[in-house]
């Protein structure tokens, strides 16, 4: 009888437990970035503010740093136009199409101790991961209608 409670114990944390797919995402996204490029699905000029934070411009070549063992990261902003503070933030990868290999990646605002201030966090498409590249696309309402907001990033 204790044998059969040790292995239901153990399907059950292995079962809880995030798919080898995420676990190697997480082995790629470790390290450093820089988003490249924000585009949109529509053309036009739009005002966009990402992660309610500031202008898609001051985004540009921003610097990203992701530590999967503790799923917290932070990003720069160089654009000296812009306040080039470091901001903090704590992510998930969630998996959500096995058979396409689609991924939500979530990623929360943090203060520098990794607590939210504000409890709101974005819910984004992982679209490519690759050694040198990732896309993240975010859906959002204009006029009714899907606008989607590619943020594209290259690995330093």
């Amino acid at each position: 009888m204790k044998n059969l409670i040790v292995i239901a114990l153990a399907i059950c944390l292995v079962s809880c437990g995030s798919s080898k797919t995420v676990r190697a995402s997480k082995k790629v996204i470790k390290g450093n970035w820089s988003l490249s490029s924000v585009d949109y699905s529509k053309t036009g000029s739009y005002n966009v503010t990402l992660f309610n934070d500031t202008s898609k411009d001051c985004f540009i070549n921003s610097t990203w740093e992701f530590i999967p063992n503790n799923n917290t990261g932070t990003y720069s902003i160089t654009n000296s136009n812009c306040n080039t503070s470091t901001r903090h933030f704590v992510f998930t990868i969630q998996e959500v199409d096995e058979d396409t290999g689609l991924y939500d990646f979530l990623l929360k605002p943090t203060n520098d101790k990794n607590k939210s201030e504000s409890n709101q966090g974005f819910r984004l498409k992982l679209t490519t991961l690759s050694d040198t590249q990732m896309q993240w696309q975010q859906t959002v309402n204009v006029d009714g209608s899907p606008f989607l907001i590619n943020m594209n990033f290259i690995k330093l």
